[in-house]
């Protein structure tokens, strides 16, 4: 595998378009990035001032992006990898256009969109800093290069809580999820585990009923879920409570097998065999390094209005990260759309100023 040179994806050196300046061959995602480059060994000047800088490549950043493209903005999209929480669904079945497409499949026409069909910059990396500066704002990425861009889409999705003990990352996509009722296939006729013990939890629980042999359910205290839903999920003859639990290890060769676990407050441990594991102890806004620029509700999403606008004039927010009802990919892509059109009617609105 190589790194495209302009944004730092990574491509298959067989597949990948290829350039050749100064006696070197570079590999590149698209034509788009190869023009990029090649333009700027030529100018010795790279872009680094744009209109519309997105941050975020889930599905609201992504249709933000490709929209951006089609009303033809100098926009530019900054993230740390492409597909968000949406590469984690093994089966979606709402989406439009498809009656089963899995996440990786759509994400990967998204990307194709994106880098070939409508192309605009973009770079793999994180976003660090936001400065307000005369006119907009400068951005700074991990790897301390700065952009300065009018106007700003924030997408950076949610983080599903994760456990953080060993085999946990090992085995994510293969016996490890986090909730997602598309991966419920997976699991048909196997003994699987439930940790957490909230109403998303036991909301799971009731997802796997039917599905599942044996239902597992771990909790490190006593069940916090509403007690309606308790009362209900209490009369499966197929579950089994575990309060009072931690987890210590996800077991398996190349996928998930067993995991072990340890009575709170005691030497006590215990070993269970199952074909997978679901993850429900909340999610988290991607929003600490925004905090200080944009309103925020009390879970940490960041509040838009209508046409996805913020309490920062020139920062608008779309998909998970937002209080928009509804945590779906579908909404998400919806979102990024209203976006663009919601930053490219700021920008014209107060005027578009020539950009060093």
């Amino acid at each position: 595998m190589k790194r495209d040179p302009v944004c730092n994806m990574e491509v298959d050196e067989g597949t990948a378009v290829t350039g050749e300046c100064d006696g070197i061959v570079y590999y590149f995602c698209s034509e788009g990035c190869k023009e990029k480059f090649l333009k700027e060994k030529t100018c010795k000047v790279p872009l680094t001032s744009y209109d519309l800088i997105i941050i975020g490549g889930g599905p609201g950043g992504l249709t933000a992006a490709v929209y951006a493209a089609t009303l033809k903005m100098n926009a530019f999209l900054i993230t740390k990898d492409l597909g968000g929480q949406a590469v984690d669904s093994t089966k979606i079945e709402n989406y439009m256009g498809y009656d089963f497409v899995t996440g990786p499949e759509l994400i990967e026409k998204f990307q194709d969109q994106l880098i070939h069909s409508h192309y605009i910059d973009h770079l793999m990396s994180e976003v660090e800093k936001i400065e307000k500066t005369d006119g907009g704002f400068n951005v700074t990425t991990s790897d301390l290069k700065k952009y300065f861009t009018r106007a700003l889409i924030i997408s950076t999705g949610m983080t599903r809580r994760k456990l953080r003990v060993p085999g946990e990352e090992e085995f994510q996509r293969k016996g490890v999820f986090y909730g997602n009722i598309q991966d419920l296939s997976f699991v048909q006729g196997e003994d699987v585990v439930v940790i957490g013990g909230g109403n998303s939890a036991l909301q799971m629980v009731e997802n796997l009923q039917g599905v599942a042999e044996n239902i597992h359910l771990v909790s490190t205290t006593k069940l916090t879920a509403d007690a309606v839903v308790a009362e209900r999920v209490g009369k499966f003859e197929n579950l089994k409570k575990h309060e009072g639990y931690t987890i210590l290890e996800f077991r398996g060769d190349k996928t998930l097998s067993g995991i072990a676990l340890r009575k709170m407050a005691s030497e006590e441990t215990m070993e269970l065999s199952v074909r997978g594991v679901f993850i429900a102890i909340g999610l988290q806004p991607n929003t600490a390094w925004i905090s200080d620029l944009v309103d925020l509700n009390d879970r940490g999403e960041i509040i838009i209005g209508p046409d996805c606008s913020t309490s920062c004039p020139g920062v608008f927010a779309a998909g998970d990260v937002t209080n928009a009802f509804g945590k779906r990919i579908i909404i998400a892509s919806g979102e990024g759309a209203k976006a663009a059109l919601a930053a490219r009617q700021y920008i014209l609105k107060f005027g578009k100023k020539k950009i060093n």
